[in-house]
């Protein structure tokens, strides 16, 4: 048994058995934004140039789409998570529910529109 009380057991209040889940999510994220942002910058680094025509060659090149892809999808996640814990932990009522909703809208549109712009370079559109 918890530390609660029989009341609040009752009522199922207390804990939600999901913190550690997101916890370990946004560690695991952030694992990955480390390795994947030092990937990026060393790449950049070995390009002859940052022009526009370099850096398309290079990100036709599936060695450097597909992880920039991961990172696209691992930035956005991480940051989903992390602005996730802020509105529930600010916000309440009907202004939590449409932060989300305009947080889930947001994260998805912004990493589609990535998605698509590296899709669209590395398939030579």
């Amino acid at each position: 048994m918890g530390a609660g009380t029989d009341l609040g057991r009752v009522r199922g209040l207390g804990a939600a058995k999901d913190g550690v889940h997101h916890w370990w999510l946004q560690r695991v994220t952030a694992v990955g934004n480390l390795v994947l942002v030092l990937w990026f910058i060393g790449s950049l680094v070995r390009l002859p140039s940052l022009d526009y025509s370099s850096v398309v060659l290079w990100l036709r090149q599936p060695v450097a789409a597909v992880p920039m892809l991961l990172l696209i999808l691992s930035v956005f996640w991480h940051f989903r998570l992390g602005v996730q814990v802020l509105v529930e932990d600010y916000l309440h009522g009907a202004s939590r529910v449409l932060a989300m909703l305009a947080l889930n809208f947001y994260v998805l549109a912004g990493a589609a529109a990535a998605v698509f712009a590296v899709l669209k370079i590395a398939l030579g559109a």
